[in-house]
């Protein structure tokens, strides 16, 4: 009988470790496709903003609520914050990070207001991503569109990496431009100004004043 239970019980750790590493080998792409992911958050953020009247007219607490609700689960933000500060994120303290976060987010929510008032009847096409299932960090590229004879399409791209079970976006091209790229020019000179303090002072004095920058 104690041979049987030891057998029964290694055949239960092999198969507990098989399981493991199957989960383990499982392409990042059994979750929900980053490309499908895109679609559906560009979707709902543009019908959110269709149907809202406080967004349209510029309310930033209503656009820091709706990107609170529909964007920032999607988001790494600690990862985008911290490719924007560059090297000087590591010497920063961890509660100098969550106010670079904070006031990072209300910069860009700020910065990008003027953007949502003016979203109308505009579709959102994505383009073919190149891609293998095995990839843990793509970029999806879409066009933010207006009906035919109202403007250009607005090139808008998304980096995003798998992690913890889902895609995250981690970085967003606007127009060809990179927004931790962007970003990262200035807050160093900031910090070469001020150190990490003065970054945040200069954040908060810019959201204060609801600065675009």
């Amino acid at each position: 009988m104690p041979q049987k239970m030891g057998l029964m019980t290694m055949l239960r750790r092999w198969f507990t470790l098989f399981t493991l590493a199957w989960a383990a080998a499982m392409p990042a792409w059994a979750q929900t496709a980053p490309d499908e992911l895109i679609r559906q958050l560009s979707t709902e953020v543009i019908d959110a903003v269709k149907a809202d009247k406080a967004i349209q007219a510029g309310d930033v607490a209503r656009i820091n609520e709706l990107v609170d609700a529909k964007v920032m689960p999607h988001v790494d933000f600690r990862r985008m914050t911290a490719l924007s500060v560059g090297r000087h994120w590591r010497s920063a303290t961890p509660e100098q990070q969550q106010r670079l976060q904070q006031e990072f987010k209300l910069l860009l929510v700020r910065s990008y207001a003027g953007a949502l008032t003016q979203v109308k009847d505009q579709t959102v096409h994505i383009k073919p991503m190149r891609a293998q299932p095995a990839d843990t960090e793509v970029v999806v590229r879409t066009e933010i569109k207006s009906p035919k004879g109202k403007g250009e399409p607005v090139q808008l791209d998304y980096r995003l990496e798998h992690s913890g079970g889902a895609w995250k976006i981690f970085d967003v091209n606007v127009l060809g431009v990179w927004l931790v790229d962007q970003y990262r020019t200035a807050f160093s000179q900031d910090i070469a100004a001020g150190g990490i303090d003065g970054l945040i002072a200069k954040l908060a004095e810019r959201n204060k004043g609801g600065t675009k920058s």
